[in-house]
């Protein structure tokens, strides 16, 4: 039996989207959908524009470009795929400051949406909050949840500092429908990803520019970042898994970079691969700021070797 089959007898019933507990992917019910996402988009994307046209003075925070990275799928300040240990916006000591962001990644089988807020309070706490939504593109039905996050700079600072800057974060997810999870072996809907994060920007690293590097240690149940569930047949407790980033900035508005991200792998009938992007992103100004990638996630729920591109906006004030 294939991984897929396996996906389906694992189901019950069938893949009706009534006896998944998700929503169902007629063409009727797909087109509102994307109306839906559209208008969602719509105030973001006005806000964006606004942001463009605000002047130099009109910039919240005093750090440099580009150095509170973007926002990761999970909400937190980062690359695309894994947290980092700066938090969001440039705001400094004594400064607030604030984001919102848009993402979707397109993969063979799969859509992933995502759309969070995050606050950085003195550069000292980062709160984020992220809505993900997958869609099963081949196999029909929707998969959703929710992350609440918090990030605590614990030391130093990515660009003074011998040793960059370290924060402790932890991400608090919630399934909004579990059925299928269940179905595939996961032991709970909802768990805690707990994780420490390590930046620093190297000045003048490769042909006299700045580098910037990451590495990111979580401890997780979490199957494919939550969404399949936390904890499977394979394997209840926990993992510890390493994240990897680099970013490397051709100018001081423009980083290219690449990640990886190890995972659990916990549900015998889904095997779950490692995660890797390569990325392109250009900050307009401390406002705005908008990442492309090219993604290699693996096997997703027994569909085999999930590759496409991903895009990103994010507001700043």
């Amino acid at each position: 039996m294939t991984p897929s089959e396996c996906l389906v007898s694992a189901m019950p019933g069938s893949l009706d989207s009534r006896d998944l507990g998700v929503r169902g992917s007629a063409p009727r019910t797909g087109r509102l959908q994307r109306l839906q996402l559209r208008r969602a988009r719509a105030p973001l994307a006005m806000l964006a524009l606004a942001a463009l046209l605000l002047p130099p003075s009109a910039q919240a925070g005093s750090r440099l470009l580009g150095t509170g990275g973007v926002t990761q799928i999970e909400g937190a300040a980062g690359g695309g795929l894994s947290p980092w240990g700066v938090l969001a916006g440039t705001a400094s000591e004594g400064e607030v400051a604030a984001t919102a962001s848009v993402t979707q990644a397109r993969v063979d089988d799969y859509t992933l949406g995502v759309a969070g807020v995050a606050a950085n309070l003195h550069d000292r706490l980062e709160l984020s909050l992220a809505r993900q939504r997958l869609d099963l593109d081949t196999l029909g039905g929707r998969l959703e949840q929710d992350i609440l996050g918090a990030k605590l700079r614990l030391y130093g600072d990515p660009l003074y500092d011998t040793w960059g800057t370290w924060s402790l974060g932890v991400q608090r997810k919630q399934m909004v429908d579990g059925e299928l999870a269940t179905a595939l072996g996961a032991r709970d809907t909802e768990g805690t990803d707990i994780y420490l994060a390590t930046s620093k920007l190297w000045f003048a690293a490769i042909g006299g520019r700045n580098l910037l590097t990451n590495l990111t240690l979580r401890s997780t149940r979490a199957n494919q970042g939550g969404l399949l569930g936390f904890g499977g047949d394979e394997e209840a407790d926990r993992s510890l898994v390493m994240e990897g980033s680099l970013g490397l900035m051709l100018a001081p508005d423009w980083v290219v970079g690449l990640e990886y991200r190890q995972k659990p792998d916990n549900l015998g009938v889904a095997a779950e691969h490692d995660w890797r992007d390569v990325y392109v992103a250009h900050f307009f100004n401390k406002h705005v700021s908008l990442t492309g990638a090219w993604l290699d996630l693996g096997d997703i729920a027994g569909l085999a070797d999930q590759q496409g591109g991903y895009l990103s906006l994010q507001v700043a004030l």
